[in-house]
């Protein structure tokens, strides 16, 4: 029997996030109020009215016979059905190895290394680092030179979500989409002044926001990726890019800004953080905290999407009045947005939709409803708030002619915007704040979609009483509040597998639930002070991503596996690895789910896991890698034969700067810290954990 793995006995630098990050990364939204001061119903309780007659007796079936089968979810055979046996042919048998198959690799321990560690047996190599050139006419990446002329043709910063897409006509090449979350100046510039930034310092940093699409090149042999610089695919899109609104909102009176009257074209994107990639070949881009880029909010809705009354830690309101909420109150709208991206037209505009609702938007991943209609799932990345689903009313055309992709262009811009509840089954008395199982054995229960806004050709209608449609679609959070939405621990990245329909739903932590007058525990946010996270599972009634109710559990209750607040799934938890604080997930060919993390509490440095969610070893979670010192780990992406992940902000940790830097990654002493893309594969050339 293999032993736990062991835990760092001290932390690197004091444990989870440093200070930088919370400075650079979300303007320390973690030290302000509680935006959500609502007081709504959280899970456990219910809400008179909300639901139809129907929904409450399916919701009440669905409930029965989960509690006769143990507590399990209820799904259809076909949704049950075992992994297919993948592999790459050619390769010959995979060696034998223990886990799930997918998982077949020997963990990687707990760390605190400034490296990317992998397992015995794979290799690495980095794909692009920030700076390096991508578009025509793009210089030498020199860090003491720095130009926003030059940095809007190269790969931009902190880069997050990563999406592969294969790339017709062009032998082992593909298409990789990177979104680059936000900057830190203080890493980025010699001398950095935080209380007067140049303008050139500025604009580089407005150049080194938004998205790239680079073509990569695979190394036959192995899983290696090289970028393919100056390719006619290849973009940068940033801060003063044109996008487009559509949808509901678009043109509406809560969107016109001075400089556009119109309401219908605004200038950037801002902290694009996860995303998602569509059965139709575009990706999707969530723009979470786009609220600390903006300074001198006042009104209640500024309050409710943390825009703070007083200058921003960048000073952006300096150069652009559009940053200043006093003299632009409505250019905080025109963020907070999933917006979507054709790779494959380097001449089209992306689009901001609308229907999807604003929030931070951690990710937004779709799947296909039977009948071709895209559901897509959303998190809302803060304390006490909710988790999304928008369901459209047109379905995705098939085949890749100009006709069906132009029609697939509009495929989010109608349908109805939902906000989820969740009722758990156990006697309120059961859930005592410390994570200790009910006595059923499970953390579970039944939920329901509250509508909040149907999005048609013909206009938009409220179902929330109060607000026009227009007011919900551009004050979501709000209309949340109204339909006693659930709130939850910072909902971040949202999946559904495409093996089972089953949606996954990363919990990172919530360090103030039950602190004062915050709510406290409930049976889908079981700990008080919840400082590691959790992983919530659904199973949406009758295998309809298009139903109005649910069944959750928690599949996991992140942690050190010797703490009894700790769940997976019921696998033993001797045999697992330490995980804490999950933020993005993805799944596997096999079927596993693949879990990065973002602030880990346990000492070790944060990393990527792997996790079989069926068959006898569902809850074996293994780790495969680690990152670099005060890196986080983002966009996995997993192949059959490589592994992706983006290795954002090396080296942020307190007190670091270019002149004292923290890290040496990737490049060694004497090089700037650079955040960059890992590809990772067998050194036999075999596939992944086979």
């Amino acid at each position: 029997m293999r032993k736990l793995l062991p835990l760092i006995g001290a932390h690197a630098h004091g444990g989870g996030r440093s200070a930088l990050t919370c400075r650079f990364r979300c303007g320390d939204a973690c030290f302000q109020e509680v935006p959500n001061t609502s007081d709504n119903a959280y899970a456990g309780d219910v809400i008179a009215g909300v639901l139809s007659r129907r929904s409450t007796l399916r919701a009440a079936a669905v409930v029965t016979v989960a509690s006769a089968a143990g507590g399990s979810l209820v799904l259809g055979g076909a949704q049950e059905a075992q992994a297919h046996p993948g592999g790459r042919p050619g390769h010959g048998s995979a060696p034998k190895a223990d886990g799930a198959r997918g998982l077949r690799f020997a963990p990687v321990a707990p760390n605190t290394a400034d490296q990317v560690t992998v397992p015995s047996g794979y290799g690495q190599n980095v794909v692009i680092r920030w700076g390096e050139p991508i578009l025509r006419g793009a210089p030498a990446f020199d860090a003491e030179n720095q130009t926003a002329a030059a940095q809007a043709k190269q790969f931009g910063y902190n880069n997050d979500f990563l999406s592969l897409l294969p790339l017709r006509g062009e032998r082992d090449r593909q298409v990789l989409v990177a979104n680059h979350e936000y900057t830190d100046e203080i890493l980025m510039f010699r001398g950095y002044d935080a209380e007067n930034p140049t303008r050139e310092q500025v604009e580089v940093a407005w150049a080194a926001h938004g998205l790239s699409v680079v073509v990569v090149q695979e190394e036959h042999r192995t899983g290696r990726l090289t970028a393919v610089s100056r390719h006619h695919l290849n973009r940068r899109l940033h801060t003063t890019s044109a996008f487009e609104l559509t949808g509901p909102a678009a043109g509406s009176a809560l969107v016109r800004t001075s400089a556009d009257p119109a309401g219908r074209t605004v200038l950037g994107t801002l902290n694009n953080c996860a995303g998602g990639t569509t059965p139709w070949g575009t990706t999707l881009h969530g723009e979470e905290n786009f609220n600390q880029y903006f300074a001198h909010g006042s009104s209640a809705t500024d309050k409710r999407y943390g825009i703070g009354a007083g200058a921003t830690e960048r000073k952006w309101e300096r150069f652009d009045k559009r940053f200043d909420v006093a003299q632009e109150p409505n250019e905080p709208h025109r963020f907070g947005w999933v917006v979507e991206l054709d790779p494959y037209d380097p001449e089209s505009t992306p689009r901001k939709r609308t229907a999807l609702g604003r929030f931070k938007h951690e990710a937004a991943q779709p799947r296909l409803t039977e009948d071709g209609r895209p559901v897509v799932y959303m998190g809302d990345d803060e304390r006490f708030d909710y988790f999304y689903k928008f369901v459209s009313s047109k379905r995705m055309m098939k085949g890749d002619s100009r006709r069906a992709r132009a029609h697939n262009l509009t495929l989010l811009d109608e349908g109805t915007l939902y906000v989820a509840k969740l009722t758990g089954d156990s006697p309120a008395a059961e859930i005592d704040g410390t994570g200790k199982l009910p006595n059923d054995g499970e953390f579970d229960g039944s939920g329901t979609w509250i509508p909040l806004a149907t999005a048609g050709p013909d206009g938009a209608v409220s179902h929330v009483p109060g607000m026009t449609a227009e007011e919900v679609f551009v004050f979501t959070r709000i209309a949340g509040d109204k339909a006693g939405a659930t709130k939850m621990d910072r909902p971040e990245d949202v999946e559904p597998s495409p093996r089972t329909g089953r949606v996954y739903v990363a919990l990172t932590n919530n360090t103030n639930r039950g602190k004062g007058t915050n709510p406290g525990a409930d049976e889908a946010n079981p700990r008080n002070l919840n400082k590691h996270g959790q992983i919530l599972e659904l199973a949406e009634h009758w295998d309809d991503p298009a139903s109005d109710g649910f069944a959750w559990r928690l599949f996991l209750v992140a942690g050190d596996p010797n703490d009894p607040a700790t769940y997976f799934a019921g696998y033993p938890k001797e045999k697992v690895s330490p995980i804490s604080c999950p933020d993005n997930v993805a799944f596997d060919p096999h079927g596993n789910l693949w879990i990065s993390t973002d602030g880990n509490q346990l000492g070790s440095h944060d990393g990527l896991f792997g996790v079989a969610v069926h068959g006898d070893r569902r809850g074996e979670l293994k780790q495969f890698l680690t990152v670099p010192k005060g890196a986080e780990t983002c966009g996995p992406l997993i192949q059959d034969r490589r592994v992706l992940v983006a290795v954002q902000h090396p080296g942020e940790i307190d007190g670091a700067s270019v002149e004292k830097p923290a890290s040496t990654w990737p490049d060694g002493p004497g090089k700037i810290v650079r955040p960059s893309v890992v590809s990772v594969w067998r050194a036999d050339g075999r596939d992944i954990g086979v």
